[in-house]
């Protein structure tokens, strides 16, 4: 069992259990309550008294320290069972509520939950909003945290309050990467002859210059809805508006339809003055006005916060916000 390489100060706490009992399957934040330095950290947990430790902390300038190594329980959420199998995280704070952390904090987080992961075979992340779906691990839940055990309000409002966030951001640098021993994402085994058309049923999916987790994020998401993909590579799918490619790897995220030729359907069109556009967005000029009707729709894409359809005549794209799929 390794620990993690992004470790820059190490100071091992006797308040630990070794070994742990449980395989490492979880991972529970924790708020400091102390805009602390990781040496700062490793000077609290540094004596028998204090009864309290965790495998990782990171200091207000992002930096992180070992304090209780992965194959060791850290004494650290109130729960043997818990602490057993999860990696403990505490993470420099406000010293009030909400127990903000700053974005040297955050980003090191994320870089270290990715990290974990990877080593531990982790898939991806899941969270719950329900204390007994955590504690219970339903649902594939492996987040938890310190209030789900005891009476305190760790990790904060902020943190916990961005659980969610936090669980999508290193899944989606899990998906695809080829760092690490993790079993790769569930996934579309094989996919359609290019073009087909994917489903995206996540709001914050990357789009990348390339095709994997190396390449920079462009910095724009897809938002939920229906693309056509033109050409797939190691899992990676680009997009038709050229605008970058996202990762296929994961059915969770993204569900794959036919052939692109096979996706026609039919709208109901219901107001007078609907615009249509020259190009899937309302940065294309218009083309005039698409009246009350039944429409053909041969393609899609998403923009803007619309979902576009390309009318069969050629006219151009319509926002299919306001028409109704027959």
């Amino acid at each position: 069992m390794s620990n993690s390489s992004l470790v820059s100060y190490t100071r091992i706490s006797p308040n630990k259990t070794s070994p742990r009992n449980h395989s490492i399957d979880t991972i529970t934040i924790h708020c400091v309550v102390g805009q602390v330095t990781v040496e700062r950290l490793g000077e609290i947990f540094a004596p028998s008294s204090r009864q309290a430790s965790s495998n990782y902390g990171i200091g207000l300038d992002g930096k992180i320290g070992m304090y209780v190594e992965e194959k060791d329980r850290s004494w650290c959420s109130s729960n043997s069972t818990n602490d057993n199998r999860a990696i403990t995280i505490e993470c420099a704070s406000d010293t009030t509520d909400p127990y903000a952390i700053n974005d040297k904090v955050y980003a090191a987080l994320i870089d270290l939950c990715v990290d974990i992961c990877q080593r531990n075979g982790i898939k991806k992340l899941v969270w719950s909003t329900d204390k007994n779906t955590r504690v219970n691990h339903l649902n594939g839940c492996n987040m938890t945290v310190h209030r789900d055990y005891a009476a305190k309000s760790c990790p904060g409002d902020y943190i916990y309050n961005r659980l969610g966030q936090i669980a999508d951001e290193v899944n989606a640098r899990l998906c695809g990467g080829n760092t690490g021993t993790t079993t790769p994402p569930a996934s579309n085994t094989s996919f359609p002859q290019t073009p087909f058309t994917v489903q995206v049923t996540v709001p914050d999916l990357n789009i990348r210059k390339g095709a994997g987790t190396n390449y920079v994020a462009t910095g724009k998401y897809t938002g939920k809805g229906t693309f056509t993909i033109t050409e797939v590579k190691n899992g990676w799918g680009k997009l038709k508006s050229g605008a970058g490619w996202i990762c296929l790897e994961n059915a969770d995220w993204v569900k794959v339809n036919g052939s692109a030729s096979d996706t026609s359907f039919k709208v109901q069109v219901s107001i007078t003055n609907l615009n249509i556009r020259k190009g899937p967005g309302t940065n294309y000029a218009t083309n005039g006005y698409c009246p009350k009707g039944v429409y053909t729709i041969t393609d899609t894409q998403s923009a803007g916060g619309y979902t576009w359809g390309k009318l069969k005549s050629g006219a151009g794209w319509i926002a299919l916000d306001y028409a109704e799929k027959l």
